[in-house]
């Protein structure tokens, strides 16, 4: 029977750098009979491959996931497999996948040779209206990550004009992309090897070619981070990160008059103005009712608030607690995985249990009060945070700069486990008041 690790448990899995001393220290703490340990993932499965969902999901609440094996259950959480499928069905669809992301990286690499190539961009290579632009550093890792001809010679498609939209708007992100790679989580150690920053950028290249209608927006770079530390394999991870942007995909749409993460804070303005009308209003007085303060909480599920540990224990507990075992059909194509759903669980009925303890809530709510709409967690966990600093914002806040300010006090000094008892608990009076 593994231990508790002592102080250094987490953070040994993710060791920072030496010279990064005011890196918050992280609170999580591997726990013997809470937190999920491989022995006990292990024998969750049924000799065919079937996975005892329900056990798991309360484990992880009460003590989250050991990092040597939290990478394959993320995998679980979010969708990419379904709980009652056989190890054989998901062997099969974890090589088709495999396949699938080695194609959009090909085709990605023929339209600019440094994908794969164990390199990345940090300037602009392509202007709007498709003409290359002869940066010489651009130019010489270019040329570096180029294959030779069968006649030994280099082709260098990268000066010719490019017509086709879809792939300049597409160059066109690949800088911002680097640069955004290069600021990413920088204090750990595992980004100091070339061949991990480039790892991160190829994914998020792909991500930005496969996703035609959101492409790359700032943020993304800090929800794959984690996907390429836990998954060995590149393209697992790829798959990862994109189920995760099946959730979070919203928050990233634009349009000329929205940003979508805006229906997000409009939810956290009602959630607030029902929980804590005071606040709210106090809030508005100083002119942020639009609670745009809160932004970067709901972009990138406070990454930047938590250590990296702790972050990544928050969202397995809040991917456990909203968990629906439907997941993994609703996620798959009809036209495209047709063949994957048959090697599925279509038609095996879901039990309560199945479920996570918040999505059994909005259930059991939803049956009797249809017009309440489900909102996300991470809504109430923000309105949470709101809460436990209401007396200090009531007292100190004279301008939105104080709001922020004392906002950012909190950074490395919240509690996850405590957020998110803080979440339930509010999400539990949110229901009873809007009865």
């Amino acid at each position: 029977m593994w231990k508790d690790l002592g102080d250094s448990a987490t953070d040994s899995f993710y060791e920072v750098r030496p010279q990064c001393t005011d890196v918050p220290k992280t609170k999580f703490r591997v726990k013997a009979g809470k937190t999920l340990s491989s022995r006990r993932w292990e024998a969750s499965f049924t000799p065919e491959g079937y996975l005892n969902i329900g056990k798991i999901l309360r484990r992880i609440y009460r003590g989250g996931i050991h990092p040597s094996i939290r990478g394959e259950v993320w995998e679980f959480l979010l969708g990419c497999y379904d709980p009652k499928s056989t190890f054989g069905e998901r062997d099969q669809i974890r090589q088709r996948r495999r396949e699938q992301y080695a194609v959009l990286k090909e085709e990605c690499r023929q339209n600019f040779s440094m994908i794969g190539s164990g390199r990345f961009i940090t300037a602009p290579v392509i202007t709007e209206d498709g003409y290359p632009i002869q940066d010489p550093l651009v130019l010489q890792e270019a040329n570096k990550a180029q294959r030779p001809t069968e006649n030994g010679s280099l082709n260098d498609p990268e000066v010719v004009k490019e017509t086709d939209q879809r792939i300049v708007e597409w160059k066109l992100t690949l800088h911002q992309i680097g640069l955004d790679v290069f600021r990413t989580d920088r204090t750990l150690i595992f980004y100091e090897k070339q061949e991990n920053l480039a790892k991160l950028w190829d994914i998020l290249a792909v991500y930005a070619w496969f996703d035609k209608d959101i492409g790359y927006c700032q943020g993304m770079s800090d929800l794959c981070s984690p996907m390429i530390i836990l998954l060995e394999d590149e393209g697992d991870a790829f798959w990862c990160f994109q189920h995760l942007m099946r959730r979070l995909r919203g928050n990233f749409k634009c349009t000329e008059r929205s940003v979508g993460v805006e229906m997000q804070l409009s939810n956290l303005a009602t959630v607030t103005q029902v929980i804590d009308p005071k606040l709210h209003k106090h809030l508005e007085t100083l002119g942020g009712g639009d609670y745009l303060f809160a932004f970067r909480m709901l972009m990138v599920l406070f990454r930047r608030e938590f250590s990296f540990g702790d972050s990544l224990f928050l969202w397995e507990m809040m991917w456990a607690l909203e968990y629906d075992p439907t997941l993994f059909l609703l996620y798959e194509d009809p036209e495209s995985s047709s063949n994957e759903k048959s090697e599925g669980s279509k038609g095996k009925t879901k039990t309560k249990s199945e479920y996570g303890k918040y999505e059994r809530a909005y259930m059991k709510n939803a049956g009797k009060n249809n017009s309440v709409a489900p909102l996300p967690l991470s809504v109430f966990l923000v309105a949470s945070v709101l809460k436990e600093k209401s007396p200090k914002l009531l007292a100190e806040a004279r301008g939105l700069d104080d709001v922020v300010k004392i906002l950012n006090d909190t950074t490395g000094n919240l509690d996850a486990k405590k957020a998110c008892n803080g979440a339930l608990k509010l999400h539990k009076k949110y229901l009873k008041k809007v009865k």
